[in-house]
């Protein structure tokens, strides 16, 4: 996920709750887990086991997607949306620094002169290439030293004392934060011009869908956002009593196929189906398809990751900002689901009323379950992982792709900033739309049933496609 930066937030309801009206009432912050083993059960061994495991992971990534380019490709500027891929690695650097070695572990500072260049809301993106920053080598020196630190204080770490410290919810943290950088360095990979340098083996191939095309979500209450899950960022929290009307939701997220007949049909030259703010920003900047998208003749191309090819039908749409994604739901005679009915289909379980941490359950996402973790470069066919479903039906909802809800990012009932302001509360307002469920550049420990990702509504770099929803006859 990208990170939360004043130009392009976290990558990623007006005054009210999200989801639209209804009764909210905050749970007992002691209500346990509808299942598995909470980290809060873990001993201080498997928990720093837990945390050095993730953190391991997010370097390995963050070297793989450096690793693969040198020199300007580094200390270029790929697009404005952007920073270079170097100041991502060095701000990873620094901000463990940060939280782990002067907060957790109150060690002095390494390099305090360098803090003011790698805060993310101190320089927009725009000024960052012309800082003086750190070079590729010092960079890399500089956050595997700072590495190295850490995992001396992990090892005598206790977890417990602070809320930042408790069941080692700092390692996780950094961790995210490692993987949303990670995630925001895919993009300027995608973004760059010139020959490809990653590689990924495409995802498995599955028969063509044919199941039911969407799926009815009973009316009711149901339980919205964590109190229990540990490593939860601040915006999912507290958990909460929402009530839904019924509704029917895609069982699949819309493919490329789906989104080509919106096209051919002459979507982009219909007001009908855009908001005003839409439709000006459509005639502004003369969208015409999903980013990356190119007309060969009678087909259609795009550009991934270097290698062009031909749009895959099956694939869930990727790199469609929210007036597009809102603007095929008018078209398909539909709408996007708000926030809380994305959170009901993904975690209901109408067996037993409860809520769970992920659609398949309480386990840590698999490779059978959802396509995750920069495994595969592309969105896997929709109705891909079966075994991932949630109890209801309801397919992908974790992986493959960013989805756009019709939700502006507002706190939840109770909120409380933690443990800064910067991360969540600066964004809540109709500025930012919601978006769920993670992409296949999403590592699982930054992907969660209760997580929350938001973005400009013109946003379109990001990994975001979206599914939509209707609501169900005779509910109010």
């Amino acid at each position: 996920m990208t990170d939360p930066t004043p130009d392009t937030p976290r990558t990623t309801e007006g005054s009210g709750p999200p989801g639209g009206p209804g009764a909210v009432d905050t749970l007992d912050t002691h209500e346990p887990l509808d299942g598995g083993t909470p980290l809060t059960a873990l001993d201080a061994d498997a928990l720093r086991e837990r945390a050095l495991r993730t953190l391991v992971t997010a370097r390995e990534r963050t070297a793989l997607l450096t690793d693969c380019v040198e020199g300007p490709d580094l200390t270029a500027q790929h697009s404005p949306l952007m920073s270079p891929l170097v100041w991502d690695l060095a701000h990873i650097g620094n901000q463990e620094e940060l939280w782990l070695l002067r907060t957790v572990g109150g060690r002095e500072p390494m390099r305090p002169e360098i803090d003011s260049l790698y805060d993310a809301f101190e320089h927009p993106r725009s000024e960052r290439p012309s800082l003086p920053l750190l070079a590729p080598a010092e960079a890399r020196g500089y956050a595997a030293e700072v590495r190295g630190r850490v995992l001396d204080i992990l090892e005598s770490a206790d977890f417990h004392g602070t809320r930042l410290t408790e069941a080692g919810f700092a390692f996780g943290m950094i961790a995210q934060h490692e993987q949303q950088h990670d995630e925001t360095m895919l993009i300027t990979h995608q973004l760059r011009k010139g020959p490809a340098v990653l590689s990924a083996p495409d995802p498995e191939p599955v028969p063509l869908f044919t199941g039911p095309a969407e799926v009815l979500v009973p009316g009711g209450p149901f339980t919205m956002g964590t109190s229990t899950e540990p490593w939860a960022l601040d915006n999912e929290q507290p958990a909460h009593r929402r009530e839904v009307a019924a509704f029917h939701i895609d069982t699949t997220p819309v493919t490329n196929a789906a989104y080509q007949a919106f096209i051919d049909d002459g979507g982009y030259d219909d007001a009908r189906w855009w908001t005003p703010e839409g439709w000006a920003h459509v005639r502004r900047t003369s969208l015409r398809a999903p980013l990356f998208w190119q007309r060969d003749g009678k087909q259609w191309l795009r550009r991934r990751f270097g290698v062009t090819e031909v749009v895959p039908p099956d694939e869930p749409v990727l790199h469609v900002c929210w007036y597009e994604a809102d603007a095929y739901a008018r078209w398909a005679g539909r709408r996007l689901p708000t926030e809380a009915e994305w959170e009901k289909a993904a975690r209901f379980d109408p067996a037993t009323g409860g809520s769970t941490r992920y659609p398949w359950g309480d386990a840590d996402p698999g490779p059978e379950h959802a396509n995750l973790g920069q495994r595969h470069l592309r969105p896997a066919p929709a109705g891909s992982y079966p075994a991932g479903a949630s109890p209801l039906g309801v397919r992908q909802l974790i992986g493959d792709v960013w989805e756009w809800t019709s939700s502006d990012l507002a706190p939840y009932p109770g909120f409380r900033a933690f443990p800064y302001k910067e991360y969540s509360e600066v964004f809540f307002g109709p500025e930012y739309k919601v978006l769920r469920g993670g992409s296949f550049a999403v590592d699982p420990v930054a992907c969660r049933g209760t997580f929350r990702n938001w973005d400009y509504p013109i946003r379109r770099q990001i990994f975001s496609g979206f599914r939509t929803a209707r609501t169900a006859a005779g509910a109010s």
